[in-house]
């Protein structure tokens, strides 16, 4: 049976965008499902999922979103039900893609959408605002943004080609297959600049040791992604060395993964050794974006678009107690170890962020708010020196050597 694409747009403004991409899809052999998300108006085109359904998904008719004439709130109730039917259509295996087309409204529909599917659903969205900064409308999400060159008003010389050659971008992932190789056990470390040798070194020891090692760079996104793969069942390990986004989102750095940064190991039972990594520093910009209120603090130029400012003896109590208390709720095993002598390559004595007291209150304040169920280890070590590594991955080989099967 021939695999189905999706294609999300507004057929009351874009239908013929739309109907030139069906065709292309259904020239390659593939079916297509056509979900409407126009507000405005009707269509002459007849789509399989009409734009009543996301709206009534969403919270709201589509006569009343008419009616209010509010292009704001009708783009939130469209983006809100539009994950809850999309998400049903896959898990019904009525969908095996989806390609959306729009503007600003239309993009921001369309993600929403696909940002509700696993990863490995191949995802295209063509958009006017594709090659700004599409980070919340991607989120963590593999989806591939392809920009419209012109506007999305119709078929012609430039927005044929862009059209095909997405059409042709989206089946190529379908038919793509990957080759199978023996499963192994598979380990999520964080990583960041600074602490690059400690998880380059944990990386090559368990590599050797038959262990697949999957990094993210502790940017934010690379945070998200992680716990994203942890909650879809990709990972059976986590290597928490880099948690730096932690600081960020409590001082108000800029590589902030969120609140719920260091719950899905916890949550998902999975055995997961945590560092504080890098919580010596906050994350800004170049140094002119830095808040005024910040205007005395340590910094560090680490380039000429990022900047590092010292954490303090305050924040570093809180973020132990944050720290702590995540770890508290975990459902499986967990093990915090404290790089005694710094946590960072730059938080090391003689170096530029260099604080025992800062250092001091993190410890204290973890070992504080600690249940004893989880297990705490001080190394009198920096972060990246291999005798501290060694201690982790002889742990951390513990640790996952008492898992199940892989996947159970």
């Amino acid at each position: 049976m021939a695999k189905v694409i999706a294609i999300i747009g507004a057929l009351d403004t874009k239908q013929e965008d739309i109907e030139f991409i069906k065709g292309k899809i259904q020239e390659r052999g593939y079916q297509v499902l056509i979900i409407d998300t126009g507000i405005l108006g009707e269509s002459t085109l007849r789509p399989d999922v009409l734009a009543v359904d996301i709206a009534q998904a969403g919270g709201m008719s589509l006569q009343q979103l008419r009616e209010k004439a509010d292009r704001g709130r009708a783009i939130e109730v469209m983006c809100h039900g539009i994950p809850l039917v999309v998400s049903k259509l896959y898990e019904e295996g009525k969908i095996n893609a989806v390609l959306g087309i729009g503007g600003g409204a239309g993009t921001a529909i369309a993600t929403a959408a696909m940002r509700s599917l696993p990863f490995g659903i191949p995802k295209v969205m063509i958009s006017t605002l594709a090659g700004s900064s599409n980070a919340e409308y991607v989120g963590e999400r593999d989806i591939i943004m392809v920009p419209s060159i012109v506007d999305i008003a119709g078929v012609n010389s430039i927005s044929a080609k862009v059209y095909a050659q997405a059409v042709s971008a989206i089946i190529g992932i379908l038919e793509t297959e990957i080759l199978q190789t023996q499963k192994k056990q598979t380990v999520a470390a964080t990583m960041f600049g600074n602490t690059t040798p400690a998880v380059e070194h944990c990386k090559a020891v368990l590599e050797k040791r038959g262990y697949e090692v999957l990094v993210f760079h502790a940017t934010g996104t690379g945070g998200r992604t992680m716990e994203m793969l942890v909650r879809e069942g990709h990972i059976n390990a986590v290597l928490d060395i880099t948690t730096t986004e932690l600081a960020d989102e409590l001082v108000g750095g800029v590589m902030s993964a969120g609140p719920d940064r260091l719950t899905a190991a916890g949550a998902k039972g999975i055995p997961q050794i945590i560092v504080p990594g890098c919580l010596d520093m906050v994350n800004f910009w170049s140094r002119d974006t830095v808040p005024e209120k910040f205007t005395n603090r340590r910094f560090y130029r680490w380039n000429p678009n990022v900047t590092l400012m010292r954490t303090t003896p305050q924040e570093n109590s809180e973020l132990g107690r944050i720290i702590a208390g995540k770890a508290n709720e975990a459902r499986g095993s967990v093990a915090i170890f404290l790089p005694l002598k710094g946590l960072s390559q730059l938080d090391a004595p003689g170096k530029e962020f260099w604080w025992p007291e800062a250092n001091q209150a993190l410890f204290s304040s973890i070992k504080q708010s600690l249940d004893s169920k989880v297990e705490l280890y001080e190394i009198d070590c920096n972060i990246n020196d291999k005798a501290f590594v060694n201690e982790l991955v002889k742990k951390f080989r513990e640790f996952i050597n008492t898992m199940g099967p892989i996947g159970g």
